[in-house]
């Protein structure tokens, strides 16, 4: 039999992981530690993600991976032997406690100390998510359990000390911190300094957010959950997926009822006949692009300088949020918070309400003149993987019942973060074609964004973009194949999706076969440069020039 190359080993690995997921999902319930959730581990590790670094190394604990998926889980997640994924917020008016992790839009609820829920409202993506993350913690809590012990299977001094610290994190001494944190890092295979770094970081997340329970806790009750497991087989984790969770993926309820909202807010605001110009993105940028300058002047702010140039202003203006949306609502801003479930956010601005506003000099944005002509933008929050199709789908549907009448959508803009192949953190990419991983779907794309339109000093790639099935299961062979063979320049979970409900509803008559399609991204990480990965943490301040200069260029292709 052929050898595969790792490329293809990594292929077959990720094909593996989402069959065994499916099968999971329709099967209702597995354990992480069973033979299902071994198998679930086994692809992981063949896949071994750059995001989870030193997963597959047995002497060590992954910490930069344990942070990245901390935030992306409930807090307490490492406390519970027992994990629910269901399809819809059932829970109204009661007493459980309801978790938003940091990182990740998603509904959870802690139902007593053993068990949790996940309320699933963004598709099979967000499973694929869920499973991942869970199964990596999985592997890292079997190391630390085994850490736990020496060669004759007694409880190590450290693993003692950790115990008697647990729980008095905030009582400790400075001394005593220093002294547990030692111990720690004895556990986890790693040095004093890597040990010291991670211990913080958890400590500001949790304090400032309350976004976890600190590396303290979260390791011992890791650790203690496998030793438990290792007991009695009634301890093992379980993980249940609800009868009906998989009768409502891909049946669109939840964007249904999303693009009705839209839409119902549009004809109440009798806006439904001007051009419409949908911009899925942060909440943020377009705002603060159109509004931040009048707003400030208008305020007179003095401690901020009208006269910086444009990406030194907007540094500015983070602390200035409430006065650019005060500003923002008197002069045609509309703000729709979701209440389908799908976590997406999103704002109406009738581009009439800007005539009299002045714009930063170094913008070019002119409102055009006659009162049918000015554009309505729709900016969407960002959408989660597969769930992109499902809420574009639903959108682009015509107003009424018949489907005669059609929204007069002008332009369809996709911006946001992504994931760099040939460049570094902080460049951007424009797609010419979207090739969604683990399929045969690959769409190409007329972009209305070229080179030429950005500043001349910021590295700019063209390309075909990768759709992955998820930021955590990517590997350095297979993207580097994906480079050689279809010269993709990167790697982002929404394009594709969007393309496939953008097509359909050319096809179905939906849309205008002349309507605009805009694709750009900043790279947020490049998975291929070590240290540069999305588990390195956010890009902070130099991710506002990328993030505005996109902004800036889909708003004057607007208005133009």
């Amino acid at each position: 039999m052929q050898d595969l190359t790792s490329a293809q080993k990594a292929r077959v690995a990720i094909q593996s992981f989402k069959t065994l997921s499916n099968a999971l999902a329709l099967r209702g319930f597995f354990r992480p530690s069973g033979r299902m959730g071994q198998a679930l581990a086994e692809c992981l590790k063949t896949l071994s993600p750059e995001i989870y670094g030193s997963m597959n190394d047995p002497r060590v604990v992954e910490l930069n991976g344990l942070e990245y998926v901390i935030d992306r889980l409930p807090r307490g997640i490492e406390e519970c032997t027992r994990i629910i994924l269901t399809e819809e917020d059932q829970f109204g008016d009661n007493s459980f406690e309801k978790i938003i992790p940091v990182k990740r839009r998603r509904t959870c609820y802690r139902i007593s100390k053993e068990e949790i829920c996940f309320v699933i409202t963004r598709g099979l993506s967000e499973i694929y998510d869920i499973l991942t993350h869970l199964t990596f913690l999985n592997i890292e809590a079997k190391k630390i359990q085994r850490h736990m012990t020496d060669e004759y299977g007694k409880m190590t001094s450290e693993w003692s000390d950790l115990e008697k610290a647990v729980n008095r994190t905030d009582e400790l001494s400075p001394k005593e911190a220093e002294q547990a944190i030692w111990d720690l890092s004895l556990v986890l295979g790693r040095s004093y300094q890597e040990t010291r770094q991670s211990f913080d970081n958890f400590e500001r997340s949790r304090k400032n957010h309350q976004a976890n329970n600190g590396l303290f806790k979260l390791i011992y009750h890791l650790g203690r959950r496998v030793d438990e497991e290792k007991k009695s087989f009634e301890n093992f984790l379980s993980v249940h997926m609800t009868p009906s969770l998989m009768n409502i993926i891909a049946h669109q309820r939840y964007g249904a009822q999303w693009a009705e909202d839209i839409k119902n807010k549009l004809q109440e605001l009798d806006l439904l006949d001007r051009p419409l110009h949908i911009i899925s993105a942060n909440l943020h940028s377009v705002v603060n692009l159109l509004y931040g300058y009048a707003a400030i002047n208008s305020c007179r702010v003095p401690q901020i300088n009208t006269t910086d140039k444009l990406y030194d202003f907007i540094l500015c203006l983070r602390e200035q949020g409430e006065t650019i949306l005060t500003h923002a609502r008197q002069h045609g801003l509309f703000e729709l918070p979701d209440r389908s479930g799908t976590h997406i956010d999103c704002q109406i601005i009738d581009t009439a309400g800007l005539e009299s506003q002045p714009f930063h000099p170094d913008t070019r944005f002119h409102v055009p003149e006659g009162p049918d002509k000015k554009p309505v933008l729709l900016i969407m929050d960002y959408a989660f993987g597969a769930q992109a199709f499902e809420v574009m789908d639903r959108l682009l549907e015509p107003v009424d019942e018949n489907h005669e009448a059609r929204m007069n959508v002008a332009s369809i803009s996709i911006m946001g973060k992504a994931g760099i192949l040939p460049g570094q953190k902080g460049d951007i990419m424009l797609a010419t074609a979207h090739v969604i991983e683990g399929s045969s779907d690959n769409y190409m794309i007329d972009n209305d964004l070229e080179k030429e339109d950005f500043d001349p000093d910021i590295d700019v790639y063209t390309g075909p973009m990768i759709t992955v099935l998820g930021t955590s299961l990517q590997n350095r062979d297979m993207l580097k194949r994906f480079q050689s063979s279809w010269n993709t320049v990167g790697l982002e979970m929404e394009g594709g999706h969007y393309q496939r409900a953008i097509n359909a509803a050319i096809i179905k008559e939906h849309i205008s076969r002349d309507v605009r399609v805009r694709y750009a991204y900043y790279a947020s990480d490049n998975p291929l440069v070590s240290g540069q990965t999305l588990a390195a943490g956010e890009m902070g301040a130099e991710g506002v020039r990328p993030t505005y200069m996109v902004t800036k260029v889909i708003l004057e292709k607007i208005f133009s």
